[in-house]
């Protein structure tokens, strides 16, 4: 079980690595730093490292904290948590469900259509979303919103840790040669997207069984690769209000009826 010291732990080193290593990616900015999306030369692998640990902080802090403080035994324990696939097929459906609602609903609402990327470079991006932004989840989703979640419940816990993970995500608007990279000018956006995917996130806690880590980086990972494809489209008030408020409306409905099912087969098994 993760309990408190285990939490604050995490939190504390997973904003040391990401700070540092953030601040001096942006300080070497002017010198002619920036990151890669499309990497074609090993110069612009190697200089995309630095980029990769920020984005692996949550990763990184996990494995490390939950090594020292002795809940898991060696890397093998952690990886086989972290990727533990066997979910009931309702639960994948459920993280397909809540992809296509949001990107539908933008398409919807939003009077820009226009596909940026072929639908196949959603495949081909898998691997590479996996590690720059669903590895996050094995940090955020093992251990910092199932401690609260058992704290303060589903709202509150999904709130305090949307609000956490922003803060995280601010140095991204200041590193050049990021999707983010143009300032805090689509920040308030990104912050509703934020806020209204922890609550998934928190959902998928609910609902999943031991795989719960695994269905959030799968998560992580299907946004991340789809977003490009949209280009764009994405990026309308209208379309964010309303594809959010989807998502946060989804995720509480879902939970409620699960919590109500859950219950009664506990009365019945009294019985």
């Amino acid at each position: 079980m993760i309990d408190k010291k285990t939490t604050v732990q995490f939190t504390l080193l997973t904003f040391s690595i990401a700070y540092f290593v953030s601040g001096a990616l942006i300080v070497l900015g002017p010198f002619g730093y920036s990151v890669h999306n499309w990497v074609h030369t090993f110069q612009q692998f190697l200089m995309n490292i630095p980029f990769a640990i920020y984005i692996l902080s949550p990763a990184i802090a996990s494995y490390v904290v939950l090594k020292k403080n002795k809940k898991i035994a060696d890397f093998k324990e952690w990886l086989k948590t972290v990727f533990y696939i066997k979910n009931n097929i309702f639960v994948y459906l459920f993280v397909v469900a809540g992809l296509a609602l949001y990107f539908l609903i933008h398409i919807a609402v939003s009077d820009r259509t226009e596909i940026v990327l072929p639908f196949y470079t959603f495949f081909l991006s898998l691997p590479g979303n996996l590690i720059i932004g669903g590895l996050e989840e094995a940090g955020w989703m093992y251990i910092l919103q199932p401690k609260l979640n058992k704290k303060y419940g589903f709202v509150v816990s999904s709130v305090i840790t949307g609000i956490i993970w922003t803060v995280w995500h601010i140095p991204l608007f200041f590193i050049p040669g990021t999707n983010h990279g143009e300032g805090l000018i689509n920040f308030g956006m990104f912050v509703v997207q934020l806020m209204a995917f922890r609550f998934f996130h928190g959902a998928i806690y609910k609902i999943s069984g031991k795989g719960f880590v695994f269905m959030s980086v799968l998560f992580h990972t299907m946004f991340n690769a789809a977003s490009p494809i949209f280009g764009t489209m994405t990026m309308t008030w209208t379309g964010t209000i309303a594809a959010n408020t989807a998502i946060i409306l989804v995720s509480i409905l879902t939970v409620v009826i699960y919590e109500k099912k859950s219950m009664t087969i506990m009365q019945v098994r009294k019985l």
